[in-house]
């Protein structure tokens, strides 16, 4: 790895911070509000996954943020990359037509949904969002856009949590991840 992308890592690192028992008791929630708050740390997130999409991902068409971390994230890197960034909303969030999916999460059952004529046949995409732990938002993300005949490129998350293996839901994709736990 680059000097510049490690010094960059570093940064983003010495910003997520980790609170134990939250959102309840067992639970170390990594927070990602402290490189929102730095320009310098925010500014690395995006440089990285450019970097990444440059590299790995030239002909993308579309970056996909989840709602609500990936909006934070998206449309910076979206806008770097000259293309469209779509949102996918919890059920009930978008006006519209809509597509949705039903999904598990660890503590219930949940949708997703995007706008009927958010992604089209065809369109390549690469999804976003803050974190990967047991997969399932990112999961359903990618059945909306397999709904839709998009082709999808990979997913890219801030921080990954290794032990939920939430990766392994999401293959054969390819995941990007700045941080992992």
């Amino acid at each position: 790895m680059a000097a510049g992308q490690e010094t960059k890592l570093q940064l983003v690192q010495r910003h997520i911070r980790a609170f134990p028992d939250f959102p309840k008791k067992g639970i170390l929630f990594r927070d990602i509000c402290p490189i929102l708050k730095d320009p310098a740390a925010l500014t690395a997130v995006i440089d990285l996954f450019e970097e990444h999409v440059r590299k790995n991902h030239p002909q993308v068409d579309l970056i996909v943020g989840l709602d609500a971390r990936g909006f934070l994230f998206g449309p910076l890197l979206a806008q770097r990359l000259g293309v469209g960034f779509v949102l996918v909303r919890k059920k009930g969030k978008l006006p519209g037509t809509t597509v949705s999916v039903a999904y598990d999460l660890e503590y219930g059952k949940a949708e997703a949904e995007i706008q009927e004529d958010a992604v089209s046949p065809g369109q390549k995409v690469l999804l976003i969002d803050d974190l990967l732990a047991t997969g399932g938002t990112l999961y359903a993300a990618c059945e909306l856009m397999k709904k839709q005949q998009a082709e999808i490129l990979g997913c890219m998350v801030v921080i990954e949590l290794s032990e939920l293996n939430g990766i392994d839901k999401l293959k054969p994709l390819s995941v990007f991840s700045l941080v992992q736990y």
